[in-house]
Formats: C-alpha cells, structure tokens, sequence
C-alpha cells in the first residue's frame, strides 16, 4: 500500500448516530458529529467511540487516526441533559454508587482506547473544546488547535471533580504547576495560550488551515515503518510509571523482538537507492 495514494471512504456503520469516520489513503478522521449541540457528548458518543477506534485499529490499510469536530467547535464536553440525569435515588447509597462507579470508568475507556490505540492519534481542536474536550485531546499523541480554541476544566465550574483523565494526563503534558491552576480555577485558555503552556504542538489561524496541518502532519506519520510508529507509541507510553533503567531495559527488549524486520532491510535498500521506502509493517 502507497500511503500517499489518497482513497477517500466515508464509514458510517448503523449507530453511529454521531460519528463520522473518513479515511484518506492511510489517514483516517474521526469526527465528532452532533454540530447542532456543538458535539456535546451524548450516551452514544461516549459508547460508539471505543468501537470506531477499535475498527481502526483493526484496519490494516489505516496508519494514523486525526480526531475532530463538525460545525463551530470541537465540543463542549458532556452532554448537560446526561450529567444531570446521572442522579438517581433507586436503591441503596451503596447500590448508587457502585453505579456510579461503573458508568465513570465506562466513560474513562472513551479516552483510554486512543491512548492505548497502536494507531498514531492526533487531535485537531477549534471553538470549544471544554471538560471532557479537554481529557479526550490529553489522551491523543499530538494536538493542533486554531488561534480562537477556547479550553477549560470546565468540570470545575460545574462543581464536579474531573474523572476522565485529564487530571491523570494533563501533569505529563504541561507539567503540574500549570494543571492545578487549569483544574482549581476551570479558567478558559486561548490557542495562543494553550500553545505557550505546551499543551498543543501546533497553532493555525481557521480551522481549514488546521485539517490541512493534521492531514500533513498524520501523511507524515502514516510515511513511516507502522511496526515502527507502533513500536515508538509503545515506549512513550511505558516510560510512564518505570524508572530510567526499567524504560531502556523495556525498549531494549521491544527491539531485540522487532529489531530484524522487513521494514528495516527496506529502509536500508531505500537509503542505499536513494528512493522512497515502501514500509509494510512487518
């Protein structure tokens, strides 16, 4: 497969009431589609976008996944309707809340299969993109925002702790300092702002410029080894929670299983006749 040869297809599987899914040769966008509610995210949402990543993940032919949303902004987070019919006074305190329990950690896994995705991740942010906006992009490998983003921990100001990840993630990001003032105050940033603090690798002034951005950036990616980019996705991601010596003796071992592949020999034979490479992923 030549990554570069675009071939566009929309997947739109029956309920996925408000997904989109294009793919573009190797590249794939999620779009989040409920324009008319500025993609606030509805139960089937945060239920159908686990599958939709799954199928990508799944899809041989797709190399890099962008995430963004239709109409003025990329959302406003949950859906208020949601959050307030999350309160029910059926059954015990206990009953309640392990309830409770169960539908937030079902609510985390919208943000942890693009984390844990082998498939390169990157978040295209415009309009809002408030509370769980916020820990859906911290969840994403890269992020790129429009100058006019508006961000925020809006959990805050709503008077609820936010439990989807953006705590979790958002410290390695930016660092700890600049997380507890976002989470104790649930201000809003600008792009500008946002790319200061590091939380976006990359600022352009309207969404179109932004998608071509996401979509040069992610060719960019889905040019390179997937065994590779996988491989890279892997070590980050175990860097976390190991000390030096416990990370380099992960890559080591990461490498000493994948090191001697056909992708290898033919990045070295495209070096050798000063060619593009042809990567395979394997």
């Amino acid at each position: 497969m030549d990554p570069g040869q675009p071939r566009l297809r929309t997947i739109q599987p029956m309920g996925y009431e408000h997904l989109e899914v294009v793919v573009d040769g190797a590249v794939a966008t999620l779009w989040l589609n409920r324009p008319q509610k500025l993609n606030a995210m509805s139960q089937d949402m945060w239920d159908d976008i686990p599958n939709a990543v799954a199928d990508l993940d799944a899809d041989p032919e797709v190399r890099c996944v962008i995430v963004a949303g239709r109409g003025p902004a990329f959302t406003v987070g949950i859906d208020l309707d949601l959050l307030a019919g999350l309160e029910s006074r059926d059954g015990s305190p206990a009953e309640q809340s392990r309830r409770l329990y169960a539908l937030i950690r079902r609510f985390q896994e919208t943000n942890n299969c693009l984390a844990n995705s082998s498939k390169p991740t990157i978040a295209a942010v415009h309009g809002y993109c408030l509370g769980e906006g916020i820990s859906m992009i911290t969840a994403c490998d890269l992020r790129l925002a429009t100058n006019d983003s508006l961000i925020s921990i809006r959990e805050t100001r709503v008077g609820l702790v936010a439990d989807v990840g953006v705590l979790q993630r958002l410290p390695s990001i930016i660092g700890s300092g600049h997380t507890a003032e976002l989470a104790l105050t649930g201000k809003d940033i600008d792009g500008e702002r946002a790319g200061a603090i590091g939380l976006v690798n990359h600022l352009y002034p309207d969404q179109k410029s932004m998608m071509d951005g996401a979509r040069e950036l992610a060719g960019q990616i889905a040019a390179a080894s997937p065994l590779v980019v996988s491989g890279v996705k892997s070590v980050l991601a175990a860097n976390r929670g190991r000390d030096l010596d416990q990370a380099l003796d992960y890559v080591a071992r990461w490498n000493a299983a994948h090191l001697l592949s056909d992708d290898l020999r033919e990045g070295i034979a495209a070096i050798a006749e000063k060619r593009q490479p042809a990567f395979k992923g394997t």
